[in-house]
C-alpha cells in the first residue's frame, strides 16, 4: 500500500539560508508521526510545504501515490490537508460557528442571490461541538474569546474532522495548556487516528509526542537525523538525539 504522503529529497532555500537539505519524509495511512527537533531544525518549513504555504526548490512529493505539489493552502485543503497552528487556529472576535466554516461558509440560493445559510452553519457547528465533547459550551454562537486554550485546540481539530481531513498537522498543540486540557487534546489525536486520519504532531514536549505517535522523526539544521518506530526508542533517547544533533548511537 502506498503512503498517504511521501517526500523525497526536499530542498528549500530562503536566500542564502538552506532551511531543508534533501529531506526524505513520509506519512502512512492512519499513522501518527511525531516531528521533533530544536528551534531552526526545519520542522515548520517542512509542514508549510505540505500545507501549500511554500513550494520546494528541489525534490519530489507524492500524495496518495501521485506526484503533487500544492500551490497554495486552499489547494492543500481541497486535497484533505488541514493544519492547526499554535497561535492562529481561531479568530477571537468571531463566533465558534463562523470559525469552523471560515472560508467555507455554506450558502443557499434565493433567486439570483447566494445568502449565507446561518441555520445550517449553526446546526453543523453544534454537531462538531458534541462530537468533540465540548458540552460546556451552550451555543456555537459564543465568541471564541471565551474559550480556554484546550477548547480552542479541540474546536480546531473538530473543524478539520468536519471537513474530512486525510492529514491533520498539529503545530505545538499542547503549548501552554493545563494538564487536563493537554490530556483532552492528546485523546483527540488518538480518536482522529481511529477514524483513519493521519496526523503529524510537532511539539517541543517529547513526552507528549511520544505518547500518541507511531513513529518519531527528528530534524536538525535542515537534515533528517532520525526516523524510528516509537517502540524502538525511549523519550530520553529522542531528547539525547536532539541535544547532540546526531543520530542514535548503535
Amino acid at each position: 500500500m502506498t503512503h498517504l504522503l511521501e517526500m523525497r529529497g526536499i530542498v528549500k532555500r530562503f536566500g542564502r539560508v538552506e532551511a531543508l537539505k534533501g529531506v526524505d519524509f513520509h506519512v502512512g495511512r492512519a499513522e501518527v508521526v511525531g516531528l521533533v527537533g530544536d528551534n531552526g531544525a526545519g520542522k515548520s518549513t517542512l509542514v508549510k510545504i505540505i500545507a501549500g504555504v511554500y513550494q520546494p526548490d528541489a525534490g519530489e512529493i507524492y500524495w496518495e501515490g501521485q506526484p503533487r505539489v500544492f500551490r497554495d493552502p486552499h489547494e492543500a485543503r481541497q486535497a484533505g490537508v488541514e493544519i492547526v497552528y499554535q497561535h492562529l487556529a481561531l479568530i477571537d472576535l468571531m463566533s465558534i460557528e463562523r470559525n469552523i466554516f471560515l472560508g467555507r461558509e455554506p450558502v443557499r440560493r434565493v433567486g439570483p442571490l447566494s445568502i449565507l445559510d446561518k441555520r445550517r452553519m449553526s446546526e453543523e457547528a453544534w454537531r462538531v461541538l458534541q462530537d468533540i465533547g465540548l458540552r460546556r459550551i451552550r451555543s456555537p454562537a459564543e465568541r471564541v474569546a471565551k474559550l480556554s486554550g484546550g477548547e480552542r485546540q479541540s474546536v480546531a481539530i473538530g473543524r478539520a474532522m468536519h471537513f474530512k481531513a486525510k492529514l491533520l498537522i498539529l503545530d505545538e498543540p499542547t503549548a501552554a495548556l493545563s494538564v487536563r486540557e493537554t490530556r483532552r487534546v492528546l485523546d483527540h489525536v488518538l480518536d482522529v487516528k481511529k477514524q483513519g486520519v493521519s496526523v503529524i504532531i510537532i511539539s517541543h514536549n517529547i513526552y507528549h509526542v511520544y505518547e500518541v505517535s507511531d513513529r518519531i522523526v527528528v530534524l536538525d539544521h535542515g537534515r533528517k537525523i532520525a526516523d524510528v518506530p516509537k517502540e524502538k526508542v525511549t523519550p530520553e533517547e529522542v531528547i539525547k538525539v536532539i541535544r547532540r544533533g546526531a543520530p542514535l548511537e548503535s
